[in-house]
C-alpha cells in the first residue's frame, strides 16, 4: 500500500475488504452448513421455541467469542460451530433425550477449557511440520475449489457469471476480486427473483434454559464422541490455518475461550463451537487484505454479524440459507483460491518434504471418513506417518518461529 494513500481511500480499504471477508464467511457457514443443526433438532423433536434458543446461543456464542478473540489478539480469529458435531448429532439425537444431550454438550466443553488450560494442545500443534500443514490445508479446502467450478454443470448462467467476473476483477483490480462476486452475485440472484423472503419477519430469539442431565451412555455415545470430532474435524485444522498465513496466537487462550463459551450457552441449546477451519481461511488470507495487521477487522465483522443473526434467531439464518447453493459453494471456493494455491505452493516447497506433503495433501483431500472420525484427523494422520518413515523422524519444537506462507505476517 502506498504511503502517499489519502485517508480517505486508506481508511476505506483498511475496513471494505476485511469487513467482507469475514462476511462470506458468515454466508458461507448459514448457507453451507447450518441446515444441520435444523435436521439434528428435527430428528431431537424440538419445538420451534428451542430450535430458535438452540440458533440464538450457538449464534451469540459463537460471535461473542470470535469478537474478543480477534479484538484481544489483533488477528482474524474466526470461531463457528462445529460442523462434524452438527452432523453426528443428526443421528446422535435421535436415541439421546434432549437434557441428558445438554449434559453431554457440558462434559464436552469443559473438558476442551481444561484442554486450552492445560497448554498441550498448543504443543501439538507446533510439533506438525510445516510441509505436512500446508500440505492438509490444501487437501481440506481442494473440494471447495473444485465446488467453484462443479456447480457449472446444473447453474451455468450464475456460476459462469461469477468466474468470468472473479477473473476480469484479478485482472483490472484483484483485490476487489472477491468484493464485486459478492455484490454481482447478490445483484443477479434478486433480479432473477431467486431469493424469496417475502415471508420472513424479523422476530427477536427468546433464549430457552435446558436442565441438564447426566447419564453415562450419553457421556459415552454424545461427550466422547463431540470431543473427538470437534478436536480433530475443527480445532486442529483451524488451527493450522492461522498459522499457514503466519499468525501467532496461541492456540491455549483460544481453546480456553471457545470451551468455556460453549459450557456457558450449553444450557440453551448450544452443541459446540470453535475456530473456524474452512471459513477462517477466507478472512485469514490475502483476500481479506494486503497487509495481514488489517485482517482482524474481518474477525470483528464475522463475530457482529453472528451477534446480529443470534439476536433475530431462526429468522435471519433462514436468509442466509434461502441462497442458491451454487451460489454459497461457488463464491466460497473463488474467494478460497488464493488460500489454496499458497498451501499447495508451501506444501511442495521443500524437495525434502515434498513426498509426505503430497502424500498429506492427497489423504486430506479424500476426506476419508472411519470410526465417526473425518477426515482432517486421517490425513494428518497419514502424513506424519509418511513424514517418519520419509524423513525418519519428526522435527524438533520449533518454539515461536511458525512458518509464514505467501503474504503472511512478516
Amino acid at each position: 500500500m502506498s504511503s502517499h494513500a489519502s485517508p480517505s481511500s486508506l481508511r476505506f480499504n483498511d475496513l471494505a475488504h476485511p469487513i467482507v471477508a469475514g462476511l462470506i464467511s458468515v454466508i458461507v457457514n448459514y448457507g453451507g452448513t447450518f441446515i444441520l443443526v435444523f435436521q439434528a433438532a428435527k430428528v431431537a423433536g424440538l419445538s420451534p421455541e428451542l430450535t430458535a434458543s438452540w440458533v440464538w446461543s450457538v449464534s451469540i456464542g459463537v460471535g461473542l467469542t470470535g469478537l474478543w478473540l480477534s479484538w484481544r489478539y489483533r488477528e482474524p480469529i474466526i470461531t463457528a460451530w462445529s460442523t462434524p458435531a452438527a452432523a453426528f448429532l443428526v443421528t446422535a439425537l435421535a436415541t439421546t433425550p434432549y437434557s441428558e444431550a445438554i449434559g453431554a454438550y457440558m462434559v464436552s466443553a469443559l473438558a476442551f477449557a481444561a484442554l486450552g488450560l492445560s497448554g498441550y494442545f498448543e504443543k501439538v500443534i507446533r510439533l506438525i511440520p510445516p510441509g505436512i500443514a500446508a500440505g492438509l490445508l490444501a487437501g481440506i479446502l481442494l473440494q471447495f475449489g473444485i465446488g467453484a467450478f462443479g456447480g457449472a454443470s446444473v447453474d451455468p448462467l450464475l456460476v459462469g457469471l461469477l468466474i468470468v467476473v472473479y477473473v476480469v476483477l484479478k485482472r483490472l483490480s484483484a483485490r476487489y476480486a472477491v468484493v464485486g462476486i459478492l455484490v454481482l452475485g447478490l445483484l443477479f440472484l434478486l433480479a432473477e427473483g431467486r431469493v424469496d423472503l417475502s415471508g420472513l419477519e424479523l422476530a427477536f430469539a427468546a433464549p430457552i434454559v435446558t436442565m441438564p442431565e447426566f447419564s453415562l451412555n450419553a457421556l459415552l455415545s454424545v461427550a466422547l464422541p463431540l470431543f473427538l470430532i470437534t478436536l480433530t474435524g475443527q480445532y486442529m485444522p483451524g488451527m493450522l490455518v492461522l498459522r499457514n498465513d503466519g499468525f501467532k496466537t496461541s492456540a491455549n487462550p483460544i481453546v480456553t475461550a471457545t470451551g468455556l463459551g460453549s459450557l456457558i450457552m450449553a444450557p440453551f441449546g448450544s452443541h459446540a463451537f470453535n475456530i473456524a477451519a474452512i471459513t477462517a481461511a477466507i478472512a485469514t488470507g490475502k483476500e481479506a487484505h494486503e497487509d495481514p495487521s488489517r485482517r482482524w477487522i474481518a474477525g470483528i465483522a464475522a463475530g457482529s454479524c453472528y451477534v446480529l443473526v443470534g439476536v433475530f434467531g431462526v429468522t435471519l439464518a433462514q436468509v442466509f440459507m434461502a441462497f442458491p447453493a451454487s451460489f454459497i459453494t461457488t463464491l466460497a471456493g473463488l474467494a478460497l483460491l488464493g488460500t489454496i494455491g499458497g498451501s499447495l505452493a508451501a506444501a511442495t516447497a521443500d524437495p525434502a518434504s515434498r513426498e509426505a506433503a503430497l502424500i498429506t495433501f492427497l489423504a486430506a483431500a479424500a476426506n476419508i471418513k472411519l470410526l465417526g472420525i473425518g477426515g482432517a484427523f486421517w490425513g494428518l494422520l497419514i502424513g506424519l506417518l509418511a513424514s517418519i518413515v520419509l524423513n525418519g523422524r519428526l522435527p524438533q519444537r520449533r518454539g515461536n518461529k511458525l512458518p509464514l506462507s505467501e503474504g503472511a505476517a512478516k
